[in-house]
């Protein structure tokens, strides 16, 4: 009876009788791989899912990456910027609270030495003509002679060049015309000026008001400074000196209020027209 042997199949006679050769030990372990990639078949796939398993991560970090950097390169939202209408400053300062009102402060007579055309009088209000002349105790004698109150007319705020205002009225009355003095009082200055031409200050009494009388042909006969003129006395003559215009004959009238007796042109101008009247 023949035994085979369990393992390779072979009967125990030609195992007994094969020769043992270094190829036969060769094929016997070639059978014996093959023997165990069949007993084992997923030996053979493992290196291929290594390498599935690593393509797969990289293209997963690839990804990943590429969705970061999306992120960061994604354009904001502009937030549009409000514009002013058109005609409106872009950059108008915003509105400040009106100031609180205040008080005008007491105007002060100027430093000038010497009677200045460019030197324009501060005004006050209206003062009673007994206040303003206190030896008439009711009013001044209009300066020119034969004009009447209805005669007259108030110009002391017309507009004057140089932004000035007249401070003054103007009476009207032909070339020659008397001019006679509104109230007594003492002649402190005859004096020729770009603007008044030949002009008188006189000093009332009172050593505070100052009449003045401008645009004058000539001055009376034997007229001198320190003189003492009674009211209604002849002191000039109607004229068109200084700026008054060729032919434009009239005089130029103002009242006004010093605190010093000595600066007769720096005094507080008053309107002489209710005065008048």
């Amino acid at each position: 009876m023949i035994e085979k042997d369990s393992t390779s199949g072979i009967t125990n006679d030609a195992a007994r009788t094969r020769p043992t050769t270094p190829s036969t030990r060769v094929d016997d372990a070639a059978v014996g791989n093959n023997i165990a990639n069949v007993a084992h078949p997923r030996r053979r796939f493992r290196p291929r899912r290594r390498a599935l398993l690593l393509a797969s991560i990289i293209f997963v970090s690839l990804a990943a990456l590429i969705a970061v950097l999306s992120l960061h390169d994604t354009p904001r939202p502009v937030t549009p910027i409000a514009l002013p209408p058109a005609g409106e400053p872009r950059d108008a300062p915003p509105p400040q609270p009106s100031p609180t009102p205040t008080v005008a402060p007491s105007v002060q007579p100027s430093t000038s030495s010497t009677p200045s055309d460019s030197a324009t009088p501060a005004r006050a209000a209206a003062s009673p003509a007994s206040e303003m002349t206190p030896n008439d105790p009711t009013k001044l004698l209009i300066p020119v002679a034969g004009v009447r109150p209805e005669d007259l007319r108030d110009t002391y705020s017309d507009a004057r060049s140089e932004g000035r205002t007249h401070d003054a009225i103007d009476i009207m009355a032909p070339r020659g015309t008397p001019v006679i003095a509104a109230a007594a009082g003492r002649i402190v200055k005859l004096y020729y000026s770009e603007r008044g031409g030949t002009t008188i200050y006189q000093l009332d009494p009172d050593n505070r008001t100052v009449y003045y009388y401008a645009h004058l042909e000539r001055y009376a006969d034997g007229l001198q400074e320190g003189h003492e003129a009674e009211r209604g006395e002849v002191i000039g003559y109607v004229g068109d000196t200084g700026n008054s215009g060729a032919g434009n004959y009239h005089l130029h009238f103002s009242v006004s209020v010093v605190s010093d007796p000595k600066r007769h042109w720096d005094g507080v101008s008053v309107n002489p027209y209710p005065l008048l009247r």
